[in-house]
């Protein structure tokens, strides 16, 4: 149900994906009378129309952060995406949730000029970060595996997986209502501001106080927080889901996630009922279904000629959250308010985890949030009116490189 009138809370949690409602959850465990504001439906951001990959680490890999960060705060980072892992995989088990989790990720290489550096990560992650779930694949095994001839090569994943993620976040939802948090949506925050010492958030359906505020928004807040919208930019990202395939189609028939080599990734796998879920950022105009269906439909040909006239059953697109070094975004943007987002493509388990973490925070545990909020996470250029067209132009130069 949506906000009734005006109240009061512990803390407000702006937001009602898996940041929030994972924030909310772990602080009405711990006691804290929590109100959570969304502004739509329950995960119709991100959260509920990602691919659901949970990958490995941050979205940068260890070999390009440990020259920005070094070595010590790059394995603190990987270990925290570690932990996430875990407390994903625990909480489902815990709360009955089936999200269909299946193991194995794969990264195909389509340019040889980044060949090396695949063929060198499974040594490196096993040596330095004792990960030795990676393994390489030569272009046999990859043409194998991923049912497509066509990547030269790429990497195996075994500690990972791919999960549904709507499933999970309504088990989460529910297991929030479950313990006292309240959840209002259609609940919009128009505007966020303190007085008197305490967290005002004004909305159509009345004013909600609180002692402490988590925005949650990712790439949807920008008329909510202008720090926040400085520092986390939404692009689109557009996935179409086919009919099921034949059980005997040579599309991944391990079952495995599979993630490609391009700056603007593409991203796909096959979902419990055999379908073949193909996600990609290069669509230039989507103003409708149809015209999502038809560049999703364009890159599945390039992968999977065979597949070019599959029917398309759904088609849909969202806006993911993205900070410049690709690493999460966590900061006090006012007295009393956090804001968490910014993910990058990781957000499946990281954000969940960040809201856990969050709870324990405000709890008086171990700060464990710290090694985010050191992070420096420079405001993209261009100010609000031109830092969009701006990434525009580069993700189309990005696009570019890919394709050359």
């Amino acid at each position: 149900a949506p906000l009734d009138g005006s109240q009061t809370c512990d803390v407000l949690v702006i937001g009602g994906g898996f940041t929030g409602l994972s924030a909310a959850y772990h602080l009405a465990v711990k006691g804290f009378k929590v109100i959570l504001a969304e502004q739509a439906r329950l995960g119709d951001g991100a959260s509920g129309r990602n691919g659901g990959q949970f990958g490995t680490g941050q979205r940068a890999w260890v070999e390009e952060m440990e020259p920005v960060i070094g070595q010590e705060r790059s394995k603190v980072l990987f270990q925290m995406a570690e932990d996430a892992k875990a407390h994903m995989m625990a909480f489902a088990d815990t709360h009955g949730i089936d999200m269909e989790f299946a193991p194995g990720q794969m990264s195909v290489v389509h340019k040889p000029s980044y060949m090396k550096d695949y063929q060198a990560h499974p040594a490196f992650m096993a040596e330095r970060y004792n990960y030795p779930h990676i393994t390489w694949m030569d272009a046999k095994e990859t043409a194998e595996r991923v049912g497509s001839a066509r990547y030269l090569g790429g990497t195996r994943d075994m500690g990972t997986g791919h999960i549904h993620p709507l499933k999970f976040l309504v088990g989460l939802a529910k297991a929030a209502a479950g313990v006292g948090a309240r959840l209002c949506e259609n609940t919009k925050v128009t505007k966020l501001g303190t007085a008197g010492g305490k967290v005002v958030a004004e909305t159509p359906l009345g004013t909600i106080t609180a002692a402490k505020a988590l925005l949650a928004v990712n790439a949807y807040g920008h008329d909510v927080e202008p720090v926040s919208a400085a520092h986390i930019m939404p692009i689109g990202s557009f996935i179409g889901a086919t009919q099921p395939l034949p059980d005997n189609s040579p599309v991944i028939p391990g079952g495995e996630s599979v993630d490609d080599s391009r700056f603007v990734v593409r991203y796909f796998r096959k979902t419990k009922d055999n379908r073949l879920l193909f996600g990609g950022r290069e669509i230039y105009s989507a103003n409708s279904p149809a015209e999502i269906e038809s560049g999703v439909r364009r890159q599945i040909s390039e992968v999977y000629p065979a597949l070019a006239d599959v029917k398309l059953t759904h088609a849909w697109g969202g806006y993911v959250g993205i900070t410049l070094p690709r690493t999460p975004f966590v900061r006090e943007v006012m007295p009393n308010v956090t804001s968490i987002g910014g993910f990058s493509g990781h957000g499946v388990m990281l954000s969940n985890f960040t809201g856990r973490l969050y709870a324990e925070t405000l709890a008086g545990n171990d700060d464990k949030l710290r090694a985010l909020r050191d992070l420096k996470i420079p405001p993209f250029p261009g100010g609000r009116r031109f830092r969009a067209p701006l990434l525009f132009l580069a993700l189309n130069w990005y696009a570019l490189r890919d394709r050359i």
